[in-house]
């Protein structure tokens, strides 16, 4: 085998080529196992096309894979709930079961389940690929619903690329989506937030909780149904209707998939689907999660893998999304689930602690995705550094194209929470944003949705806290609400400004929306109150929050338009931490920073391409809640000093206010000295 790219361009990496090279070929001999008869991973999966509730041409079939089943009917609204023998399923070969209906028989809307029977027991199940599940309001019991809708949606947008330089994600939860305190709807949300989203200048969103979850509080990561679009945001038709219209706009959709693990309940989920521990998940210790109270899917079975990736395929196909970011990616990749390890050198993930099953089934999966769409987007949420999870396959990576810069939000956090304002260093900060592998692209965010879940608290909550309550008001000068604001802005273009692949923001953040997340339960009275967005905040003009929002949509606005932005290089230009000052140039564009809280410099020299610049961009402009200290119509012009002339860099002398940052933009070269 020759050297594999991921190996030749990091020499590190050469003492583990047995096992990179043996992953690499592991997932080679898995695909030609699963394929046999078929050509292609996409024609492989195709679970959902032949398993679960189908209208054929003479009635119905429902199919079903339950290998520990001895028997099993289909019980509903049309048996009164109980078994009839002319609803008993008949057994297949492989332990898959079958049963064929009349037309008649069932029809739109009708309710139904699998009553399950196995040696020593039976119960009530919902068919494991079930693509409408629904809960009753009274009782709460979920069962599947029949879909057959006489006026089925038809994509207006046909094709459709996603803008991926750069990619700037917008991400969001349907139901927490609406300022009422209640759950939001897809339509509501395609109707109120899409077109926020665009004015924005965001080309993408990432849409949490779309697949089914019994419990609304898990924020989607605990699934029950993995085909079902969860009903409590309407039917699959707006879902489809939501995706159309952002295509129109010009705006991605990324769905947050979670395939590292699934609901414990065995009546709406999979767990014992059929009576067995092993169907899905792991049969030995390793089947419950132990810090997410989850089961952890058994990915050597090929049976899962081919559920799984039909399942990738099933949202793809039918529902057009344009790509994934997978959940808790480093709890598949190790059998201890990256828990209580701090990776700290390369044989940390070599050593045997790997799940290579899981492993593969990314790899396959990454695959797959970018067969069925070349255009597709695959975004990891892995925090421990695996290498090569953004590289390519053929180069020996598990293949997907983005990985999340987890370590910056957590970075930003731990300095707010740690440091005094003065103790803030530009060389720290510089090298977080910009500490990742050469080879990967990350998404750089400052916060998500973890960063505001209950217990924990936003960027903007931590700089303000209470004073938020009372001194939002334009006309209201308030100290710390006042360096907040300053911070606020200065913390997200830094993140946004050094990006080598996409950015993220969590629905709101942008424009310092308060408080925290915490939906309804049990501690807080079932309470919908911090499970809302309050967009009349941003609407409100005479509150500081729309400065927030319009700072947010120029500054992605300023990045959108710089064509391959992400791809360009990073040129550190000056840092100072005495005086926290940082600068670095990318294009022809320069970002200057000054993080010391009371310390405004003038004439301050940094060295830069000569030239002249314009101020295209300062986070102490009045119209972002800046105090207007600097004149943006007047040009800069470089100093000669002979001492750089071999650098071809010139003094830049610049007035930066306290607490600020800026942007300019090299407008022409200059000959030395001259202005």
């Amino acid at each position: 085998m020759k050297l594999l790219n991921l190996i030749k361009n990091d020499p590190w990496l050469k003492p583990y080529s047995n096992v990179i090279e043996r992953r690499y070929q592991q997932v080679t001999d898995k695909e030609k196992d699963l394929l046999r008869g078929a050509k292609t991973l996409s024609d492989f999966a195709t679970g959902y096309l032949y398993f679960g509730l189908h209208k054929s041409s003479d009635g119905w079939v429902v199919r079903e894979w339950a290998p520990n089943a001895t028997e099993i009917y289909l019980i509903g609204t049309f048996s009164e709930w109980k078994e009839k023998a002319m609803y008993r399923f008949k057994k297949l070969k492989n332990g898959i079961w079958e049963i064929k209906l009349k037309s008649n028989e069932i029809k739109h809307l009708d309710l139904y389940k699998l009553s399950m029977h196995w040696n020593g027991g039976q119960g009530e199940r919902i068919p494991a690929w079930a693509t409408r599940v629904v809960q009753d309001e009274k009782s709460y019991i979920f069962s599947a619903q029949v879909w057959d809708p006489e006026k089925k949606y038809i994509f207006k947008k046909k094709k459709f690329t996603p803008k991926v330089s750069p990619l700037l994600i917008y991400e969001c939860h349907i139901g927490m989506a609406q300022e009422e305190e209640r759950v939001g709807t897809y339509d509501e949300f395609r109707r109120n937030v899409l077109p926020r989203i665009a004015a924005d200048g965001y080309n993408a969103i990432q849409i949490m909780a779309i697949q089914e979850h019994p419990y609304y509080g898990s924020f989607g990561y605990h699934v029950s149904s993995f085909f079902a679009p969860s009903s409590r945001f309407g039917t699959p038709e707006d879902l489809k209707h939501l995706i159309d219209d952002a295509h129109n706009l010009g705006i991605a959709v990324i769905m947050d998939i979670v395939h590292s693990h699934a609901v414990k309940n065995e009546v709406e989920g999979l767990g014992r689907f059929d009576g067995s521990y092993d169907q899905f998940f792991y049969g030995d210790h390793r089947r419950e999660h132990p810090a997410w109270d989850s089961l952890c899917f058994d990915y050597g079975k090929n049976e899962v893998i081919h559920f799984l990736l039909s399942n990738c395929k099933y949202w793809l196909e039918e529902f057009k999304f344009d790509g994934f970011r997978f959940d808790g990616v480093t709890s598949m990749l190790y059998y201890n689930h990256g828990l209580g390890k701090a990776f700290c050198n390369y044989n940390d993930y070599y050593d045997g602690g790997q799940d290579e099953n899981a492993i593969t089934y990314l790899t396959l999966a990454n695959k797959l995705i970018h067969e069925i769409n070349p255009n597709a987007i695959t975004i990891a949420e892995e925090m421990s550094g695996m290498p090569g999870l953004a590289v390519k396959i053929e180069d020996g990576g598990i293949g997907f194209d983005y990985r999340m810069a987890m370590g910056i939000p957590d970075f930003w956090i731990k300095t707010i929470k740690e440091k005094k304002d003065e103790d803030w260093k530009p060389t720290a900060i510089f090298w977080e944003v910009t500490n990742r592998r050469s080879d990967e692209k990350t998404i750089n965010y400052a916060e998500s949705h973890d960063q505001a879940l209950v217990g924990d608290k936003t960027i903007i909550f931590r700089l303000i806290d209470d004073q938020m309550y009372w001194h939002m008001m334009k006309n209201d000068i308030n100290y710390a609400v006042d360096r907040g604001i300053a911070l606020h802005k200065m913390i997200r273009l830094i993140t946004l400004s050094t990006i080598n692949g996409g950015y993220l923001n969590f629905m709101g953040n942008e424009f310092g929306h308060p408080e925290w997340i915490d939906f309804p339960r049990e501690g807080n009275g079932w309470s919908y109150k911090y499970a809302r967005r309050q967009w009349s905040l941003v609407d409100r003009k005479d509150l500081k929050y729309s400065y927030l929002g319009k700072f947010d949509a120029d500054m992605i606005s300023l990045i959108k338009n710089e064509h391959n932005f992400e791809k360009s290089l990073i040129d550190k230009l000056w840092d100072n931490d005495g005086d926290q000052i940082l600068a670095f140039k990318r294009k022809d564009l320069i970002f200057v920073f000054n993080f010391h809280p009371n310390k405004s410099f003038t004439d301050y020299g940094i060295l830069a391409p000569k030239g002249e610049y314009k101020t295209i961009l300062n986070t102490d402009s009045p119209e972002y809640g800046g105090y207007g200290l600097i004149d943006e119509s007047i040009p800069h012009f470089t100093n000669f000093d002979p001492l750089y002339k071999k650098d071809k860099k010139e003094w830049l002398k610049l007035y930066i206010p306290a607490r600020s940052a800026m942007v300019l933009r090299l407008i022409r070269p200059t000959k030395s000295g001259k202005k």
